[in-house]
């Protein structure tokens, strides 16, 4: 591919149902490789993030999606692709193509750079743990010595993701330093 070809190519954002951004990137990505169109068509991208939550105890990760109903695609945008985009299952149209019926409208640099910049930025972040606490929440010890033991938070440390939570332990009020993982909300 030539360098001039290469500058030809643009971000697009196609529209697609709800939770099936991840069906619709496959589809795209099957006729990509069915239709030889590696030529035209870059890279497909759905920005996600890994969040964590606290089921049962355990610590599970899961992606979330930052741009939901959203698929962005780098290509050179010709008629052909676009009515094949189009077909796509899960696909329901591009973003920008209301006015003009037909016309559709690519993503500025900056755009480019914002969307691109903060999947960077998302996959540099340490892990997410979205369970929020507050002061004063009531909270059960799910792990270690003190397991099964109830309290209140007393203090909260984000950044080392330590609560310090007052445990009744034998009648007494005792403090009891936790980690975010071992305890949940009551």
């Amino acid at each position: 591919m030539t360098e001039g070809e290469n500058s030809k190519k643009k971000w697009y954002v196609l529209r697609a149902i709800g939770g099936k951004e991840k069906k619709a990137k496959e589809c795209i990505d099957n006729e990509v490789r069915r239709l030889k169109l590696e030529d035209s068509i870059a890279q497909v991208l759905i920005p996600v993030e890994k969040v964590y939550q606290i089921r049962n105890g355990k610590k599970v990760s899961k992606d979330r999606v930052l741009f939901p109903g959203y698929v962005f695609v780098e290509m050179v945008l010709t008629g052909e692709i676009q009515h094949i985009l189009l077909d796509i299952p899960n696909v329901i149209g591009f973003l920008g193509d209301g006015s003009k019926k037909g016309t559709v409208i690519p993503l500025r640099p900056a755009e480019v750079s914002r969307m691109l910049g903060s999947v960077d930025e998302i996959q540099d972040k340490e892990e997410q743990i979205t369970t929020p606490f507050y002061v004063g929440d009531a909270v059960k010890v799910i792990d270690g010595p003190f397991n099964t033991f109830s309290g209140t938070i007393e203090e909260i440390n984000e950044e080392k993701k330590k609560l310090k939570v007052m445990v009744k332990i034998f009648g007494r009020k005792s403090p009891l330093e936790l980690s975010f993982l071992q305890v949940e909300k009551e």
